[in-house]
């Protein structure tokens, strides 16, 4: 009875849908072939069987050996009580009930995560923050257990398999949503479907994203606390029917939005999707915001030839099944408005100054005081602003962005960067003198700009004026 119903419910393990094209029948499954499994594994690990035995594959008949069987020449295989196995389930193992699912997400940047190698946060766990001290087979000269124990977990490792099919403890354990496998695979579906229940209801709530995008960098689920959207999510949990096999915004819940109903999930209109990046218009992450298709232009993803109108179509759907189409214009004017004012006024102006003020830097990155302030800038808080505008989260977007963008702008870049200047000037290498004064003359149009010049006492008069009216006006409210 249970292998008659598989066509039906097995795909529910992502989506909640019907069965997703290019699954396999029942017949494929040999389930009798995980008995001896679940009969040892019952003493050693007997949460691990009870979670799979509260799970929706223990309803369709899918048992341990169907997802970690393995072939003899992969490489992480290896002979387990007579089975040939691997501890690792991979996007690719997925594939062969969940293909389509496994397609969406490796076409998204979430399946490239672990390409953070080499980068500048990289750089900062690998050296600044770590060194060559944890040493293990796959690692003989070491690594940095502050890059292994942090950025690998949530970006992804580049599992290195030793003798027997046994896993390199620097690799492994690791979910991170963009771990490279052993098999040629991107990708963990386990950072959020975490097994062996694989939860639907689980993967819908907005914790599940929280464990990687929170933080000084990226709060994401700070920022949806703060939202209404936030708010009106735990305080109606209960009736966001989170395990419901369909889940369709407006049919099964309309309580409020979690990460999910945004980023992937089912409108009437729009189906479901794994790749995350289909609803998003801007790209955050660099120092200037940039449209996301150049972004997977870069990366080489399909996403190249999906303009960032399209993706901002798609997201509008999902909101106007709770808002009207004016609002939601109205809130796309104000986010574009923040990243405009971000690019233009800090992040343009300061990646200008930096470009002229690194050759006068120790050419060692990070052993300037100058890097770390313009780094944390738009690494941190200018993230954090434009974030927070893209969630309407508006303490992000104010006091813990565009605050600290303007107070680290203003009171330590630009007095590095004079400092530094002033420094170059008296060398007795004319290089570096030409240089200082090529920095020197941009450091004093970017702070006789509009944007700036209030900062050297130039402030439009009739600004001026206005704003002491305005400023006798609150006085006069607020003060005896």
């Amino acid at each position: 009875m249970k292998q008659s119903i598989l066509a039906i419910i097995i795909v529910i393990l992502f989506c909640g849908g019907a069965y997703a094209e290019g699954e396999q029948a029942a017949s494929d499954w040999p389930t009798n072939q995980s008995e001896s499994c679940i009969a040892c594994h019952k003493d050693f690990t007997p949460v691990i069987v009870q979670q799979w035995g509260e799970s929706r594959h223990y309803g369709a008949d899918v048992a341990c050996y169907d997802c970690h069987k393995a072939d003899e020449g992969d490489m992480d295989a290896f002979e387990h009580f007579g089975k040939t196995i691997s501890v690792i389930v991979s996007p690719k193992d997925c594939a062969r009930c969940h293909q389509k699912e496994v397609d969406q997400f490796t076409h998204s940047h979430h399946s490239k995560a672990a390409r953070i190698l080499g980068s500048l946060d990289n750089l900062l766990a690998e050296v600044v923050e770590g060194n060559l001290g944890f040493i293990t087979k796959g690692f003989p000269n070491g690594n940095a257990a502050s890059a292994v124990t942090g950025c690998w977990q949530c970006h992804g490792s580049q599992v290195k398999v030793l003798e027997k099919g046994l896993l390199d403890p620097a690799t492994w354990p690791n979910t991170g949503i963009g771990r490279i496998n052993p098999d040629g695979s991107e990708g963990s579906c386990s950072a959020c479907h975490s097994r062996h229940a694989f939860s639907v209801g689980q993967a819908r709530n907005p914790e599940n994203c929280g464990k990687c995008h929170m933080g000084p960098d990226h709060p994401h689920i700070e920022i949806y606390k703060e939202s209404k959207h936030g708010i009106a999510f735990y305080a109606n949990k209960h009736k966001m029917n989170l395990d419901n096999e369909k889940w369709v915004l407006g049919e099964d819940y309309n309580a409020a939005p979690t990460c999910a109903t945004c980023h992937m999930s089912a409108t009437p209109t729009q189906k479901v999707t794994h790749d995350v990046g289909l609803r998003i218009s801007w790209n955050n992450r660099p120092v200037l915001s940039i449209r996301p298709e150049v972004s997977d232009a870069k990366l080489g993803l399909p996403g190249k030839d999906i303009p960032w109108d399209t993706r901002r179509n798609n997201m509008k759907d999902v909101c106007m099944n709770c808002h009207s189409g004016g609002y939601v214009e109205s809130f796309y004017m104000q986010y574009d408005g923040l990243i405009e004012l971000y690019n233009s006024k800090f992040a343009q102006p300061g990646q200008d100054l930096m470009k002229l003020a690194t050759p006068l830097l120790r050419p060692v990155i990070f052993s300037n005081k100058l890097e770390f302030i313009w780094f944390e800038i738009w690494h941190h808080e200018g993230r954090r602003a434009r974030h927070g505008a893209s969630m309407m989260g508006p303490d992000y977007t104010h006091w813990h962005g565009m605050y600290e963008v303007a107070k680290n702008f203003y009171t330590e870049f630009i007095p590095e960067l004079e400092e530094l200047v002033e420094k170059n000037l008296k060398s007795d290498q004319a290089e570096k003198v030409k240089q200082a004064e090529a920095l020197k003359v941009k450091l004093e149009a970017v702070l006789s700009s509009s944007d700036h010049r209030w900062f050297i006492g130039k402030m439009d008069p009739g600004e001026k004026k206005k704003r002491e009216q305005q400023r006798q006006e609150f006085k006069g409210r607020y003060q005896d």
